[in-house]
């Protein structure tokens, strides 16, 4: 009599050969039956099904994909999943690559390239066809290409680049914000940026630059405060700014999470938003339209870009699209909300 696993040593998966010694056919027959590839008579099939559904024999899609040479998996690799804004890109991906038939492998590599790496090489061992990435580091997308993997790259694109991507126009979202400030009479506009590193950090601190450019006010230096990663830097950042810089009418936060930060910030010093300081901020999540006041915000269409980046690696892999790489450019919108107000005078 055979003894049961013990916790040490899981249950063994059942396999074709199983499969088929309990149907009493053979190990291609029951292939056959199981992957409607190839003939088998209706009682067979209908044997052969019982006796999976009775083992609970669960196909090796990946096995399978090598021996047809196909893989149905596409890798996609995002840098914190903590970030509301990273589930809704994965999102948009899913709904797209599902529609396809595609199934999504999801890395998470919480901002660190030494994981994006080891993350990049984990899907090269899974021998996925196509990779959609937030990239951290060029090192990514250069070592998919060379074996052969598609790439897209969503929200940032590295420089010199040989990847397709989709991106939101930073600079004409953060413009836009600034923008309004400056009409409302706000001159000290704080800028919170944790990177300036990527095309995003870049563009935001751009579309700054040029909206008091044209509206001719002196670009101020010690008002853009870089923000460290992590839970609390954005309150511990705006905090010491204020210190210093108490003639500070308007804060831009760059992201959702910097702005949840400064939010959090005012509530403590009991700083009344917009009365006090304005707020705005780029990425705009639903706890901003539930607060009081409501945030101001730049809106990304962050699900149609997940959507948009499944889209164009899909085209890339049937060979519908060729040639040299493409960038796909989406618009974000201003939404005015109660945190600003006009300055008196």
């Amino acid at each position: 009599m055979s003894e049961e696993p013990t916790l040490d040593e899981p249950k063994r998966r059942p396999t074709i050969g199983d499969v088929a010694k309990a149907a009493g056919v053979s190990p291609s027959t029951a292939s056959r039956a199981l992957t409607g590839q190839g003939y088998a008579a209706a009682a067979v099939k209908a044997k052969v099904l019982a006796a999976a559904d009775q083992l609970g024999y669960v196909p090796d899609e990946f096995a399978r994909s090598l021996k047809r040479r196909t893989n149905r998996l596409v890798g996609v690799v995002i840098s914190d999943l903590r970030n509301q804004f990273y589930a809704d890109l994965a999102a948009g991906i899913e709904q797209v690559l599902g529609a396809a038939g595609y199934q999504m492998v999801l890395v998470n590599d919480d901002g660190d390239t030494d994981r994006e790496l080891a993350g990049v090489r984990t899907l090269l061992a899974m021998r996925v066809p196509g990779t959609i990435v937030t990239p951290l580091s060029s090192e990514a997308g250069a070592l998919l290409t060379s074996q052969g993997v598609r790439v897209v790259e969503v929200d940032r694109q590295m420089a010199e680049s040989q990847c397709d991507a989709v991106l939101v126009d930073s600079e004409h979202g953060a413009r836009a914000a600034t923008g309004h400030l400056l009409e409302l009479g706000h001159r000290r506009i704080a800028f919170l940026i944790d990177e300036l590193e990527w095309t995003t950090g870049v563009g935001r601190l751009t579309g700054y630059r040029e909206a008091l450019r044209e509206r001719g006010v002196d670009y101020d230096p010690e008002l853009v405060v870089r923000v460290g990663f992590g839970e609390g830097s954005a309150a511990t950042a705006i905090a010491s700014l204020l210190e210093v810089r108490p003639d500070v009418t308007a804060v831009f936060a760059a992201n959702n999470l910097m702005a949840e930060g400064v939010w959090q910030e005012m509530q403590r010093r009991k700083l009344r938003v917009p009365k006090d300081v304005s707020l705005v901020a780029f990425d705009d999540l639903p706890w901003m339209s539930m607060v009081q006041p409501a945030v101001s915000a730049v809106s990304q269409p962050v699900v149609a870009m997940g959507a948009k980046a499944a889209e164009l690696l899909l085209a890339r892999l049937s060979g519908t699209l060729t040639g040299d790489p493409r960038t796909v450019w989406l618009e974000p919108t201003f939404e005015r909300r109660g945190s600003t107000r006009r300055l008196p005078g």
